[in-house]
């Protein structure tokens, strides 16, 4: 498949997964160039010069330019589309949800996953676990307070908010957490999961 949207992923990558979910929702062809988010691979000279950061996902668009970082590839894709509010009031609140994924969600529930299901234990970060493992049920808590009386987190509609949480929250057991205890989180996950065009993260 050729297409003029390059996708420089990963198949582990929450973070790229949301990317390829919305396109996907979209019904957006693109090809998908598959890294190893541990070998170094995103950090050769070539890498760099399409993501001075070295990770993925990265995206090639139609006009040759790169965009990097998952949340702001969600906002430039949806934008126009049902997937970013309309209101003002509600704009602010997705964003107000992919701050809390990027500051308070990714960094305990992706990276507790990573090293529990993909990198394995280590002695540099076994030490790391037990808080890490504790700020993702408090960001699971806090998730759970909104979908206790709200179907979606911006609004009344599913949006990018949506699939930026859903990413990491979805597979959240390989890291060892629990949902059980969040019946508005597995509802929610459910509701997700119905979405036309949807896709696992495996796919």
């Amino acid at each position: 498949m050729t297409s003029d949207l390059v996708l420089y992923d990963s198949a582990i990558s929450g973070n790229a997964y949301k990317v390829r979910l919305l396109l996907s929702h979209l019904g957006l062809k693109f090809q998908r160039i598959e890294f190893d988010v541990d070998d170094g691979s995103t950090r050769t000279a070539d890498f760099l010069a399409k993501n001075p950061n070295g990770k993925v996902p990265t995206i090639r668009l139609a006009d040759g330019s790169h965009l990097f970082e998952s949340n702001a590839i969600l906002y430039y894709f949806a934008e126009g589309t049902k997937y970013w509010p309309a209101s003002k009031r509600e704009r602010a609140a997705a964003l107000q949800w992919m701050f809390f994924e990027q500051y308070s969600h990714e960094p305990y529930i992706a990276v507790v996953r990573h090293w529990v299901a993909h990198l394995g234990k280590t002695p540099q970060n076994e030490p790391q676990l037990a808080m890490r493992t504790e700020r993702g049920y408090h960001a699971l808590g806090v998730m759970e307070s909104r979908l206790k009386d709200h179907a979606w987190f911006a609004g009344e509609a599913y949006s990018i908010a949506d699939i930026a949480l859903y990413a990491y929250t979805h597979v959240a057991h390989e890291g060892g957490f629990d949902l059980a205890r969040y019946p508005g989180i597995r509802a929610w996950l459910a509701r997700v999961a119905d979405q036309p065009g949807h896709i696992r993260i495996s796919d």
